[in-house]
């Protein structure tokens, strides 16, 4: 069993947490990690989803829940770590922006990581394949159905302040 630190509305901290898979009551938001993998050379890594998971064979970036006494930077790293067995240190995760949803406040990272696509780790059940994918292969990937919606648009919100970063590097 899997338990989450419960926010109010203006993300303090409540005291309870939440049971993972069971509704969240209104006014009640959980903490989801997300961290988009680029290689400054105009790629973002992306992992396809296990069978058996929610949204199985689509593609995504990494991120999940934050565990019950966990913040926002140790969650992305374990997620990331978990995921892709890629070790990024705290100082390396540039924070986007975080918004909220009905039920989640959302904190968007990204990682400058130049490694190969074959030293990933996959973690057996939660993602099955790897790849790098360029900025227009991600849009084709959108239109087909290939990225599940939420990470979908999640990508175009954050695509602006991605390009920057690749534009910033490619520059170097």
């Amino acid at each position: 069993m899997e338990y989450n630190d419960i926010y109010d509305e203006n993300r303090n901290l409540t005291g309870r947490v939440h049971l993972r898979g069971t509704p969240w009551q209104e006014g009640e938001f959980g903490l989801v990690v997300c961290v988009w993998v680029h290689d400054g050379r105009g790629n973002i890594l992306l992992t396809r989803r296990a069978p058996g998971k929610t949204f199985s064979g689509t593609w995504e970036n990494s991120g999940g829940a934050a565990q019950a006494g966990e913040d926002s930077l140790p969650a992305i790293r374990r997620e990331l770590w978990e995921e892709t067995g890629i070790r990024a240190e705290l100082s390396e995760l540039e924070f986007l922006r975080s918004v909220r949803d009905r039920n989640c406040f959302y904190d968007h990272y990204c990682l400058k990581w130049t490694g190969s696509a074959d030293e990933i780790v996959l973690l057996p059940g939660e993602t099955d394949a790897v790849k790098w994918v360029s900025f227009p292969e991600i849009h084709r990937m959108i239109a087909a159905g290939d990225i599940c919606q939420i990470i979908a648009q999640q990508f175009l919100e954050e695509e602006p302040q991605l390009l920057k970063r690749q534009s910033a590097q490619e520059s170097l």
